[in-house]
């Protein structure tokens, strides 16, 4: 007896960009084309009107004090308009448009903000939009409703034709600024992680150094104080004090070296990454053989960012992965430089697992870095960082020198 297998589901329809070939039926894309066309004529000349209305006012005001904040309110409400026309063309024409990146409203004065919304160019094309869309708006809705009665058969052939130049004005001027509009809210997302990350390191070495070096300098100050006043009374007992307090010294240098390293390590300053990640590499769990091939040293800050990746990578290696041997590869790509740690270990490792995967990843894009996990279960584990590459300035980063002043 045979058994009858379950009869697949189909998938359910994409509404993007990838539409179903024309035909003579009338289907779901069809309708939803000729409900664009027709509410083509309305909508254009809501924008029409508005334009005309707002803007136009705006231009003939702008020799008073209210023409230019008029006319950038204008502008504003333009980018709604906008938004409306993406949403519907989304809706019923299956066009998946970026929204622009939105203007900074905080942080900036009042003529700066004013300035950047009669420059804004989401608001401008906006405007050219509305304002070519009333002739075209008029031409779609008499020719599709005429259609709807006199050439129904081709209805669907002329609704896909005339709804592609639809398509066509709402990707070119109702489109972000192409890269330039991407890596402006990239930049905003980046320098929002940098200011965080900042904020959280400092945090950490306030943290480090009120719950360390500092109690431990707060009691040596006391008992040293305690040994002042038997000094006289009993000098064996002082001896003692002194010398315990000798020990607290070395015990609170040793904290505030560990924290310097935690900041900048003077070996990344003094030698460079080979040195440093050769001594960063001595203290982890697992053998690592560190290769580091680079002509020249890159600038500090990059230099900072690639050791800190490193000592985090190797961290992780020695808590998480269980692994036998590592290895630590540096080196430079043309104009970026790269690095690869791999082990041996477990694998299964993630963005999201717990081990600060992700905070490496952010600290790496917000100086438009990469960052990528190969790391199967089972293993093994490689991870590739890659940072841009700025060359070192005369004297960067050198102990006792300073750049040249510039002028």
């Amino acid at each position: 007896m045979t058994e009858r297998l379950p009869r697949p589901t189909p998938a359910p329809e994409d509404d993007g960009d990838r539409l179903p070939p024309v035909r003579f039926a009338y289907d779901r894309h069809t309708w939803k084309e000729i409900a664009h066309l027709l509410a083509n004529l309305p909508v254009a000349l809501l924008g029409f009107i508005y334009v005309v209305t707002v803007l136009f006012t705006g231009f003939w005001l702008t020799v008073t004090v209210i023409g230019f904040p008029l006319l950038a309110a204008g502008l504003t409400g333009a980018r709604l308009l906008g938004r409306m026309e993406r949403a519907r063309a989304r809706k019923l024409l299956g066009v998946r448009v970026d929204e622009p990146s939105p203007l900074p409203g905080r942080g900036t004065g009042f003529f700066p903000r004013l300035w950047m919304r009669l420059k804004d160019p989401v608001g401008w094309r906006t405007v050219l939009y509305d304002f070519i869309r009333l002739p075209w708006g008029i031409l779609t809705f008499v020719i599709t409703l005429t259609s709807l009665f006199v050439l129904w058969p081709v209805l669907p052939f002329i609704a896909r034709g005339l709804t592609n130049a639809d398509r066509a004005m709402v990707r070119g001027l109702l489109s972000p600024s192409d890269e330039l509009e991407r890596r402006i809210a990239e930049l905003e997302s980046d320098r929002g992680v940098v200011v965080d990350t900042a904020n959280a390191d400092l945090r950490r070495i306030e943290r480090d150094l009120h719950d360390g070096a500092q109690a431990r300098l707060v009691n040596l100050a006391m008992g040293l104080g305690l040994a002042k006043e038997k000094l006289l009374e009993d000098p064996d007992t002082a001896a003692e004090m002194v010398a315990e307090a000798h020990g607290e010294v070395k015990l609170a240098l040793q904290e505030l070296r560990d924290l310097a390293r935690g900041i900048h390590p003077a070996v990344l300053t003094d030698r460079g990454l080979d040195a440093a990640l050769s001594a960063v590499s001595s203290r982890c769990t697992v053998p690592v053989k560190v290769t580091v091939d680079l002509d020249s040293r890159p600038a500090a800050a990059i230099e900072g960012i690639a050791y800190f990746t490193v000592s985090e990578l190797l961290q992780n290696v020695s808590k998480h992965s269980g692994a036998r041997t590592a290895s630590v590869e540096v080196w430079r790509s043309t104009e970026r430089l790269l690095i690869q740690v791999e082990d041996d270990g477990r694998g299964g490792a993630r963005l999201d697992g717990g081990t600060g995967m992700q905070g490496l990843a952010d600290r790496l894009d917000a100086v438009d870095g990469l960052f990528v996990i190969d790391s199967p279960q089972g293993g093994p584990t490689t991870v590739t960082a890659e940072l841009p590459w700025r060359d070192r300035a005369p004297g960067e980063g050198v102990p006792g020198k300073a750049a040249p002043a510039k002028g």
